[in-house]
This record gives structure tokens, C-alpha cells and sequence, in this order.
């Protein structure tokens, strides 16, 4: 139709043409005129604004052409006037006109009516007939035809009756039942009644107050749908500007007290800058309204205008809050009568009546959900108004969650429980917090929260903390507020006023925990001093406040904007070790759930990041008792050997009977949150790759080793902890096998033992109980009366539990390591070596007889306490006698089981160490693969390495040299002591101590050492084929004696080499070291002279430097000149003689004395160089160079010992003809080399042999030009040195 209409105008089709096309198209639909009526008055428009007077013409013949088919009033009402005056169907001056009138009448023209001032008596019946006293049997339609009659009667104003029916209806409320059908009838329009009463609101905004009855009639009509709240709230006062403007002046005022209150403003001040918030209530017509419909019970329009008023303003009128919760408490009363959770005789409410027209209420938690949150979303904070409701709230939730955990969580709960989680966040903890000091609420809101897990409701503390307190001002003037108090109380906070102090802090922590923890946590990571009275203070916390604890040290800990390192980037920082002190102090004194903060070590452990595992170590060291062993004495070190009870007594500082019940909490959150084993496995793995994954993120090598020193320390607390409180079976159940642990989880092998070796002293103890039962079963009519039978076969059955137990261990270790471990020794010697401990080996008889003492001493001091009551008196004289009973059964315990280790390790030690193995190889196996591994994990390994050792030597282990080993492990310390860390220096050091007292004690007296050494294979200095060593082959005293010497001097050397290097960590373990081995070295005079010489030139050089060395040097140096009286001369410490070594045989020369002073110290100095080894290891081999040559007097004075490294076995050799011609061979060719620039050597020697560990002189007076030779000369020997050492290596293979 468009295009036909176009095309007319356009000129392509004539009008009468379009005309008759429309004539057969208009029956085709009803609609047909109407569309083409549209299309015409589209073109009529496009033809107007075109200007173009032939379109607009051939568009006006093509209107009259058409003006048939339209009916006349389709046309008048669609097309413009202008254009039916063109086609004549109209005037528009008289169309302009009638419209004019139209309008004026329907707008301008009103009808008169009979008003009241003009004729008063029709209103005055009208008046009588509603006021009158009605009877109960009148109805809505009788009234309403009075009211017509007199209406018709006296031609009333209609707006007038209404307005008459609402003013009656307002003092008559009690009969709404009749007013609301009558208003219903008569007020058909809502807009003239809404303009009604809002004129009555807006008389009664400007006389100054609106009564309540004007809100209960407003809030009637709204309930029986006479009006909508939207018309009606635009005649309410004050405006929605005004509001908005009061409730952000509000919130600027807030925020600016705070401001104050963190800049310490007085209070006077802030009291008199606060403003008068109760002028924004006042008459305010709309909270009135809200308040009336609440009353009326009607939420839902309640709602409504709550919506339209900023957030939380209209509950925060206390009127409003409290009308809305007693709707609630009427909603939830048939609810909580049967989910109170109280007993029958505490609980006596009644039934509370429903408020309101509507009488449904809760009779489920699904119910709940949908009637009850929504209101108590709206009230927010603001649920304080009634703490008995909120009581009621947490008692349901308490009862919800319960049911819910019985039903196993089905799904159709679940909407119910996230409700709950909402309603904590939103409501029950912002109300909280308004409350002053409310404990009773804060612990039924803990009720509640105590079911959900530590992951939801430190969600939820976080919202509360972080982000609830800035979105009232309310709130905002709190935070303000208990910030402030936290100050005031801090400052005031000592030791002597912990109570009162408390107390106030309880107070603040039962409403704004979240405000306080934050403040005093910051305050203890500044001032490490007041953790103790902090912890003490803490007393009067409800249970939600220590969990609140809880999160809020957790939150510390992640905060990335705070450095966990120090300035110099070398020490862990301050703060965190505070704050991992107070967390330990706090865990132990109150009972406090560890599941977040254990999850939260674990994952920093997942992530790779050890620096937190200081949190663990405190934790376990307050809660378990178990205190880091290298801060152990050695007393208590000693008794860390014993048994249960001694070690409980003796063995740490704080007695473990006083924390049983934070163990017993500690372990229950380390079951219950399944965290024990990946603890200990992450701790393990960590321990791995802390140098590698955390070493290249920190700058300085100390730091790294703090790190994993640390991380070692945590790990052997923990896995003592776990062992002290699971039970045995437990423990060993929880572990997976040792293959598992090293292949799969790649744990060290020291580490797979430490955890495994627990599990397997409980499997051998438990196999051999099994035993022992069944030879009862079988002996229960013949008894054995034989002891010693008996005895003996008490130790096969430990034999065979032994063997039960351990050769499956045996047997999956070995694929577990390369094979070729195996061929320098068997696999049962390994893991023997690994599961031994050191209870195991030694009885610490000195520790029983310790605490035994300590137990009389008590004894006598409690019968001399005169104050003390005699029951109390009783009850601790049996304590100490039945403690002294146990400690006395515990070590008879203790020995027979020593005794049957030592049968055991009896029965294994043939089969230990292979015959046709290489001496040499083998010790190197064992020191790499078992001593240094084990003595540098735990000061007690160091003292277990050190007694296994002396054990395989007393038992007089086959093909085992106990000089080789000793001699390996004393004769070069540097590159040991210089690959430690603090720590495992420390236990190195104790490592050597207890060697050297082995050492030192068979050097003080022969008896001593033809007793224990002189018959024993481990001091055979010549290994023959098929021959039983001789006499003539064992070391005898005096040689021994040399022997002694060389090891302290080599230990001098090394330690000196460390001390005089400039690397931090060699000078620091080097000093460690010293201080562990003093009470056995330094023995000759000479050796300590050099040591303390060096010692002083550090601590001067590092006085403002490095404090730590220089302490370090410091308390070495005070030690050592405490023992210089005891220091002897190298005359009296060995007998200088001289043992002349041949080609091929041993003799000893007649004494042969030093022949000068001079050459007594060319001699000494240059044993002391790599040169002399030579001659020492071949032990036969002739030396031509001449400062060997003087040097004979002191450097070979032994029977192929000097150095002691003779080794390995003869029965692999080749024929002795031969191995000697090979051996001459390469002599020949090596000592022709060597003497082409022998002078030279000599030459750099001297200048050397004057300035290293010259006994008479001085470092500091050493010339410049001294110095540099000797720097040249340190190069040069230690490029010889490397070249010597390979071709000796060569011609003592080719020796033996």
C-alpha cells in the first residue's frame, strides 16, 4: 500500500487508479482502512517536509479520491487539521474552536455542590450517623445506604463525605472492619483519596507533629489496598534529599571521629564537636508510617518503605527496630518452642500472640528462611535493640545445625545454612558489636559459630573485621571508640596490673574482638617485652575471642607488606619471632582451636616457603614441652638417653607434666584436621630444597641457613612430639614404609629413618611380647627354674623379633640405593647403624642417679617445711618415693635392654664389613653414608655417632680399622666445618667432643689403653694375608701418643685455615666448633697459643663489624684462658722419639732427640704441610727432599701410622714380586719430577714455614712483602698439593 500510494504521487499512477486498487483490497481484513489510514498520514508528513508543491498536490487529489473508503471519524481523529481543511472535511477555524470549548469545559468548568459552609445540616446528619455508637449487628452495606440517602438528600460534596469517613475512621480505629468496606464503596477513586490524606500529613508537617493515630489510618489503607505507597510517600515528610544529605553528614562525621580517635584526640573534644543526630527523627512521617504498618504487622509494606529511605536509617530508629522484632519474635515463637535447646526446668516462656492481621507464623526452618531472614537482613546492626531475639537466633541456628549434621547435610538444608551464614555476616555479628560488652550473647553467637568450619568462619571474621565497621556511621564511631579504649589500655598494661587490666580488655573483646587483637598484636610485635603480661591478660576472653585470636594472628602472618627478614637481610625479622612467641604463650594457656593456623603453616609449606615454620616450633615447644635439643645441656642432653621418665625429668627445661592437657589439645587438632603425616612429610621435603627454592630469593648465606635450621629443628620436635603422644601402634600405622618415604616422597634418608625408627622399636617390642607369650603357653606345666636359661631365652626371642621385624626392612632398603653401596658394606649394618639409637647403646647412669638425688633432696626439703599441711605433706613425700621407684625400674629396664642390643649387635657384627673390601673405601662409605649424615641431625645423633662407633670397636668388629676412621675424621675438618650450618656446627661440634673424649681418655694412661685398645682388631697398623695379626702389628702406646698429637694438630690446622679465611660462616662455625670441643681440646700448650692468637685478631677485627662474631670470639677467648692453666707442653703430651721407617719393614730407632731448637721447629712446621703426607701414607718410601728430610724427626714417627691411612686388605694384591717392581716403578717416576723443582719449593717452604702457625710470633708484625710470598706460596702448595695427593693416591692402591 506504501509503494501504490508512492508511485500516485510520484505521478505514476493515477489517483483513481490507487482508488480502485484500494476498493479490492479493503474487505481482504478488518484492519485494512486502518493501515492505509497509517500510511496516508506517514506521507501526509513526508509530503509536508518534502516542500515539494506537485507531491504535495497529487498527495491531496489521492486524499479526496480516497476520502470514500474512510469513514469520517477515522479521518478526523487521525489525519492533521491542516490537512482535512485542504480536502474539505473540516473548518479549521471552527474545528479550532469546538476544540478550545472541549477543553475549557473539561478542565476549567466545575459543578457546583452543596458545601458545608453553606449549608451545614446535611454534614451534621452525616456526622450523627458515623459517630454514633454502633451496634456490633451493623453492617458495611447498612451504613453505606444511610450515607447515600443522605448524600441524594442533601446533595453532598462526595470529596467531602470521603474526607468526613476518613476523620471518623482515625478517632474510630477499632471498628475497621466496618470503615474499610465503607471507604472501599464511597472512595472509588485511590488518587483523591491518596490527595486526602496526604493533605492531612502535610497540615500536620506545619502545625509540628503528626499523631499516631493519622499513621495507624495511613498504614490501614495501605493494608486493605485503598491506597498505593508510592502516591502517598511523595506527600510525606522530610524529603528523600533531606535524608540523603542528614544520613551522609552522618557518615562524615563518623569517619571524622575516627580520624580523631586515631590521632589521639581527647575525648572532651570529640564529645563537643558531636552532633545531634535524634533532629532527623523528629516527626519524620515516614519512619511513622513504617512504624504503623510493622505494628499492623504487614512486612511487606513495611519493606517498601524501608527500601525507599537510605540503608539502615530506618531501623536505626529505635521504634521501628524494636516493633519489627517483636513481629519476629511472634513469627519465630512456635519454632523455637520446640528447637530452644534448654532444659524444662530453665525455659518457662510463654506463647507469645501473633501481631497484626496476618496469623501465619514459622513452623519450619525452611519457613525461616523465607519470612524471617529477609526481616532480619533489614535490621542489620541494628538486632541489638533486642538481645533477646538474637539469643533466640543463635539457640535456632545452634538447633539447625545440629539437625543438620544428623541428617548427614542433605542438599534441601543446604539453602538454610548458607541463610545462616548470611545472617552471621549481616546481622548477629554487626549487632554484636554494637552491644557493650555483652558476654552471655557473645556465647551464644559462639554456639553457633562453633559448627561451622574454621574456613567459613574466619570467612566471616574477616567481612566482620575488614569490612562491616565502614558501612554505618554507628559502626564507623565504635571502631573509634574500642581502637581507642585498646590504646588507653596498652599504655597501662604491666605486670602488676594484669587483673584490671584484663578484665577492661575482656570487656572490649566481647563486642569488638576483631579492633582489639589487631592493635594489641601490633603492639607486640614493637615491644617484645609485653608478651607475657598480653598472654596473662587474656583470661576474660569469651570463646569467640580466642578464635577471633586465631584469625587475626593468621592475618598478621600472610600480610605481604611486612618483611619477614631484618634491614640486613641476614636474620629473621623481629616481629615475626614475637608474634610466633605470643602465639605459642597463648596456645598453651588457653584452649584455643589450632586448625586454621596448622592449615596455614601446611599450606606456606605446600607453596615452598619455610619462613613461618617458626609459628609450628613454638607451638609444639610452649603446648608439647618438646624443647629444641641444641639448647639442651649436657646433663640434659645425657639424659635424653634414658627412658620415658627421665627424659620427661631430666631432659627439659620445663617439666612435661605441666603440659598434658595443651598436648593432649595439640595432637587432637593435628588428628582432627588429618594434618599429623603431611606435616611431617612437607616439613621433611622442605628441609630438601629449603636451600635451593627459598636460597635464591634471600642475599646472604646466613639467613639460608638459619632457614634450614629451622626447618630441621621443627621437623625432630615434631616427630618427638608425635612419638611422645600417639601410642606406639598409632604412630606406626600412620607412617608409611621407609621405601615409600625415600622414593616416593623423596625424603632424605636421615630424615626416613628418624621417622621410621620410632615405629620400628614398637613392631620388635611387640613381636617379641608375642614370643615371650607363647613359650608361657608352652611352659605352663614344666616351668623353666634355670635363670640363666631363662635369661638366654628371653635374648634369643629379642633376637628373633629382631630378625622378624628388621629383615623386611633390610631387604626393601636395598633397591632403594645404588648397588654398589653394597660392596663396602651389607645392607644389615646400614639399617642396624639407622634404627639404633642412643637408649639403645648406653645406659646414662649418672642421669638416674641425678634425679634420684634430686627426688631425696626433695624429700628432706619437704620434711623440714614446717608451713606445710600434713596431708599435703604425705601426698608429696609418696610422689617423690614412687617417682624415685619408677626412675629405679625405668634404668634396670634400660640395662637388660642394653644387654640384649649388645647380644644382638654381637650376633650381626661378622657379617658387617666385607674381607676383601678396601679399608679406605669403606670408611668412606661409612662416614659419608652414615656418621656425617646422622651426627649433624640432632645433637643426640651426633652423641649416638659417636658412641656407635665406640661400640663396633669394643666388640671387636671384623675388617673394621678403627684408627683409619678415626684418622679420616680428625684429619681434615676444614671443608666439613665450612659446609655446616649454625646448628649442625653445634652438633658437629659435639660429634668431635665426644670422639675426642674417647680419644683423650685412652692417651691419659696405658692401663687404659692396653685394656681397650691393644688386643682390639681396630688398631692393627698392618693388614697381612691368612696371617692373625701380631703384636709387632698393632699400634702400641707411645706411637698412639704420636698419633694424638697429629690429630690435635690437624684439627689446629683446619680450624685455624676456617679462622683466618674472611667467609662469614667458616670464622662463625670454626668458633662453634672450638666451643664445643674445649673441655677436650686444646690440650698442648703451643696449639692453644696459636688458637687464641687467632681467636683475638677476629674479635678485634669484627669489634663493629659482625657483633655476633665477635661475641662468639669473645666468650672462646674468656673460655680458653680459663683453661690455659691446664694446657701442658707438646714434651709432655708425647714422648719425641723417632720411629725410622724402611723399605718394606718396620723398626724402631734408639731415641733420637731433636738436635736444635731450630730444627725442632723446621721439623714441626713442616709436618704440618701436605709435602709430609706423602711419606706419611707410603710409610716406606724414601724422601729425598730435604725439608722432608729435616722434618723426619717429628713427621715419621710411627709404624706406617704418622698419618694413619695404611689401608686396605691384602688378598686382593697381586703378587708381591710384581706390586713391588710397579710400586718402585712409579716411585722412581714420580720423585723425578718432583725433584726438578724441589728447590723451589724449598724456598716458598721457608718463607711459609716462618709465618703459618709460628708459635713465638705475631701476624700483625708480619711485612707486607712476607705476606704476598706467602700468598704464592699458598697457591703453589695447593696446586702440589692436588698433584701430590692423586699420585699418592695411585702408590698406596699399588702398595696394598
Amino acid at each position: 500500500m506504501y509503494d501504490v500510494c508512492s508511485h500516485a504521487i510520484s505521478g505514476k499512477l493515477k489517483p483513481e487508479q490507487a482508488y480502485l486498487a484500494f476498493i479490492d483490497v479493503k474487505d481482504l481484513h478488518k484492519e485494512v482502512l486502518s493501515t492505509l489510514i497509517d500510511v496516508l498520514t506517514v506521507l501526509d508528513i513526508e509530503t509536508q517536509a518534502k516542500e515539494d508543491e506537485h507531491d504535495r498536490e497529487r498527495f491531496i487529489a489521492l486524499l479526496k479520491s480516497c476520502v470514500r473508503i474512510f469513514p469520517p471519524v477515522l479521518l478526523k481523529v487521525r489525519m492533521n487539521e491542516d490537512t482535512l481543511d485542504l480536502i474539505g472535511m473540516v473548518s479549521k477555524k471552527l474545528y479550532k474552536q469546538k476544540f478550545i470549548r472541549a477543553k475549557t469545559k473539561l478542565f476549567y468548568k466545575q459543578e457546583k455542590f452543596n458545601l458545608l459552609r453553606e449549608e451545614s445540616e446535611g454534614y451534621a446528619k452525616l456526622i450523627t450517623e458515623l459517630g454514633k455508637e454502633l451496634k456490633v449487628t451493623d453492617t458495611p452495606v447498612q451504613v453505606s445506604e444511610n450515607v447515600q440517602a443522605l448524600i441524594g438528600c442533601f446533595s453532598l460534596d462526595p470529596v467531602r463525605v470521603v474526607d468526613l469517613l476518613l476523620e471518623v475512621f482515625e478517632c474510630r480505629l477499632d471498628r475497621e472492619e466496618l470503615f474499610a468496606p465503607l471507604l472501599k464503596y464511597f472512595a472509588t477513586d485511590r488518587e483523591v483519596l491518596c490527595q486526602l490524606l496526604g493533605f492531612k500529613f502535610q497540615n500536620c508537617q506545619t502545625s509540628g507533629e503528626t499523631p499516631d493515630s493519622l499513621y495507624s489510618l495511613a498504614a490501614l489503607l495501605l493494608h486493605y489496598r485503598l491506597l498505593d505507597i508510592d502516591p502517598l510517600y511523595s506527600h510525606l515528610k522530610p524529603d528523600d534529599v533531606v535524608l540523603t544529605s542528614s544520613y551522609k553528614q552522618q557518615l562524615a562525621e563518623a569517619k571524622q571521629s575516627a580520624r580523631k580517635a586515631i590521632f589521639n584526640k581527647p575525648a572532651e573534644e570529640e564529645s563537643a564537636s558531636k552532633p545531634d543526630e535524634s533532629r532527623i527523627y523528629q516527626n519524620n512521617q515516614k519512619l511513622g508510617l513504617c512504624e504503623a504498618l510493622l505494628k499492623l504487622g504487614n512486612w511487606e509494606l513495611a519493606k517498601r518503605c524501608i527500601e525507599l529511605v537510605p540503608e539502615f536509617m530506618a531501623v536505626s530508629y529505635e521504634p521501628i527496630a524494636t516493633t519489627l522484632c517483636k513481629l519476629i519474635h511472634a513469627l519465630i515463637d512456635p519454632l523455637y518452642q520446640r528447637n530452644h535447646g534448654l532444659p524444662p526446668a530453665v525455659f518457662k516462656s510463654a506463647a507469645i500472640p501473633m501481631i497484626g492481621k496476618d496469623k501465619s507464623t514459622v513452623e519450619s526452618f525452611a519457613d525461616l528462611r523465607l519470612k524471617v531472614f529477609p526481616m532480619l537482613r533489614s535490621l542489620g546492626p541494628h538486632l541489638s535493640f533486642d538481645p533477646v531475639l538474637m539469643a533466640k537466633m543463635c539457640r535456632l541456628g545452634n538447633a539447625f545445625m545440629k539437625e543438620r549434621k544428623r541428617l548427614n547435610c542433605p542438599l534441601e538444608l543446604e539453602p538454610v545454612y548458607f541463610g545462616f551464614l548470611a545472617l552471621l555476616d549481616e546481622v548477629i555479628l554487626p549487632s554484636l558489636s554494637t552491644m557493650e560488652g555483652n558476654c552471655c550473647i557473645a556465647e551464644e553467637v559462639w554456639n553457633l559459630l562453633k559448627h561451622l568450619p574454621y574456613v567459613h568462619r574466619y570467612r566471616l571474621y574477616g567481612q566482620w573485621k575488614n569490612d562491616t565497621y565502614s558501612l554505618h556511621p554507628r559502626l564507623i564511631k565504635i571502631k573509634a571508640h574500642a581502637l581507642e579504649r585498646a590504646r588507653y589500655i596498652m599504655k597501662r598494661l604491666t605486670k602488676e596490673n594484669v587483673k584490671p587490666s584484663g578484665r577492661q580488655v575482656g570487656k572490649i573483646s566481647h563486642a569488638n574482638p576483631g579492633i582489639l587483637f589487631e592493635y594489641v598484636l601490633t603492639q607486640i610485635q614493637s615491644y617484645s617485652n609485653m608478651i607475657g603480661p598480653v598472654a596473662d591478660a587474656l583470661k576474660y576472653l569469651t570463646s569467640m575471642s580466642y578464635d577471633m585470636l586465631v584469625y587475626c594472628i593468621i592475618e598478621s602472618l600472610a600480610n605481604p607488606l611486612k618483611e619477614r627478614t631484618k634491614f640486613d637481610e641476614m636474620n629473621i625479622s623481629e616481629w615475626l619471632q614475637s608474634l610466633a612467641n605470643f602465639t605459642g604463650l597463648v596456645c598453651k594457656k588457653y584452649s584455643i582451636e589450632l586448625g586454621g593456623l596448622l592449615q596455614y603453616v601446611t599450606n606456606q609449606l605446600k607453596a615452598g616457603k619455610s619462613f613461618d615454620l617458626i609459628i609450628l616450633r613454638e607451638i609444639i615447644q610452649k603446648m608439647g614441652g618438646v624443647e629444641t635439643v641444641d639448647e639442651m645441656t649436657d646433663d640434659q642432653l645425657s639424659a635424653m638417653g634414658g627412658g620415658e621418665l627421665l627424659r620427661a625429668e631430666g631432659g627439659y627445661f620445663s617439666q612435661m607434666r605441666n603440659t598434658k592437657k595443651s598436648s593432649q589439645r595439640l595432637k587432637d587438632g593435628l588428628m582432627e584436621n588429618e594434618l599429623a603425616l603431611p606435616l611431617v612429610l612437607l616439613m621433611a621435603q622442605q628441609r630438601n630444597c629449603v636451600v635451593f627454592h627459598e636460597g635464591s630469593l634471600v642475599k646472604h648465606l646466613k639467613l639460608v641457613g638459619k632457614l634450614y635450621d629451622q626447618c630441621q629443628d621443627t621437623l625432630v620436635q615434631y616427630v618427638t612430639f608425635l612419638a611422645n603422644q600417639l601410642s606406639s601402634g598409632d604412630y606406626a600405622t600412620m607412617l608409611p614404609p621407609l621405601d615409600q618415604l625415600i622414593s616416593e616422597y623423596h625424603i632424605s634418608a636421615e630424615a626416613a629413618f628418624s621417622l621410621s625408627r620410632p615405629s620400628y622399636s614398637h613392631y620388635i617390642i611387640q613381636k617379641y611380647d608375642e614370643l615371650k607369650r607363647q613359650d608361657r603357653k608352652a611352659k605352663d606345666k614344666e616351668r623353666d627354674k634355670d635363670k640363666e636359661a631363662a635369661a638366654a631365652l628371653k635374648t634369643q626371642r629379642y633376637l628373633d623379633a629382631v630378625e622378624a621385624v628388621m629383615a623386611p626392612v633390610i631387604e626393601t632398603t636395598k633397591p632403594v640405593f645404588a648397588q654398589k653401596l653394597w660392596d663396602d658394606f651389607s645392607p644389615q649394618f646400614y639399617v642396624t647403624f639407622w634404627s639404633l639409637t642412643m637408649y639403645d647403646l648406653h645406659v646414662p647412669t649418672s642421669s638416674y642417679d641425678r634425679e634420684i638425688q634430686k627426688m631425696k633432696v626433695v624429700l628432706i626439703s619437704i620434711e623440714d617445711n614446717k608451713d606445710m599441711a600434713q596431708s599435703k605433706k604425705k601426698k608429696e613425700k609418696e610422689r617423690c618415693i614412687a617417682m624415685m621407684d619408677k626412675l629405679g625400674d625405668e634404668q634396670r629396664k634400660q640395662q637388660d635392654h642394653r644387654a640384649r642390643v649388645m647380644q644382638r649387635l654381637t650376633q650381626e657384627k661378622d657379617g658387617w664389613f666385607y674381607p676383601k673390601t678396601t679399608k679406605n673405601e669403606m670408611i668412606t662409605q661409612f662416614l659419608q653414608l652414615c656418621v656425617f649424615p646422622r651426627c649433624c641431625y640432632t645433637a643426640s645423633d651426633a652423641l649416638y655417632c659417636a658412641q656407635f662407633m665406640y661400640t663396633i670397636h669394643t666388640l671387636k668388629t671384623p675388617n673394621f680399622s678403627t684408627l683409619i676412621c678415626y684418622d679420616r675424621i680428625f684429619c681434615d675438618i676444614t671443608y666439613t666445618v665450612a659446609s655446616c650450618t649454625e646448628n649442625e656446627a653445634s652438633r658437629y661440634g659435639r660429634f668431635l667432643c665426644a670422639m675426642l673424649e674417647t680419644v683423650m681418655r685412652w692417651h691419659s694412661s696405658k692401663d687404659i689403653f692396653d685394656k681397650e685398645c691393644s688386643d682390639y682388631p681396630g688398631f692393627v697398623t698392618i693388614f697381612r694375608v691368612a696371617q692373625t695379626p701380631g703384636k709387632q702389628d698393632r699400634l702400641d702406646y707411645e706411637n698412639y701418643r704420636h698419633v694424638c698429637h697429629k690429630w690435635h694438630f690437624k684439627i689446629t690446622k683446619a680450624l685455624v685455615i676456617c679462622l683466618e679465611s674472611a667467609d662469614y660462616t667458616q670464622i662463625r662455625n670454626a668458633l662453634i666448633v672450638l666451643t664445643k670441643i674445649l673441655p677436650h681440646y686444646p690440650r698442648v700448650t703451643n696449639l692453644g697459643q696459636a688458637l687464641e692468637r687467632r681467636v683475638d685478631k677476629i674479635r678485634n677485627h669484627e669489634k663493629d663489624k659482625r657483633p655476633d662474631l665477635y661475641a662468639l670470639a669473645t666468650s672462646y677467648c674468656g673460655q680458653l684462658k680459663m683453661k690455659s692453666n691446664t694446657l701442658i707442653p707438646e714434651s709432655e703430651f708425647h714422648l719425641k722419639e723417632v720411629v725410622a721407617v724402611a723399605a718394606g719393614k718396620t723398626s724402631v730407632k734408639s731415641k733420637e732427640l731433636l738436635t736444635s731448637k731450630k730444627d725442632e721447629h723446621s721439623a714441626k712446621e713442616v709436618d704440618k704441610k701436605s709435602a709430609s703426607n706423602a711419606a706419611a701414607v707410603t710409610g716406606n718410601t724414601t724422601v729425598k727432599n730435604s725439608a722432608v728430610k729435616t722434618a723426619v724427626p717429628a713427621a715419621v714417627a710411627i709404624k706406617k701410622v704418622s698419618d694413619v691411612i695404611v689401608t686396605g686388605p691384602n688378598k686382593h694384591e697381586e703378587p708381591k714380586k710384581e706390586r713391588s717392581e710397579s710400586r718402585k716403578e712409579s716411585r722412581r717416576d714420580w720423585k723425578e719430577k718432583e725433584g726438578k723443582d724441589s728447590k723451589r719449593k724449598e724456598e716458598k717452604r721457608e718463607v711459609r714455614d716462618k709465618e703459618e702457625l709460628d708459635t713465638k710470633g705475631d701476624d700483625s708484625t708480619r711485612a707486607p712483602a712476607v705476606k704476598k710470598s706467602h700468598d704464592d706460596s699458598d697457591r703453589e702448595h695447593k696446586r702440589r698439593k692436588v698433584e701430590t695427593n692423586s699420585k699418592v693416591s695411585i702408590l698406596v692402591a699399588e702398595h696394598f
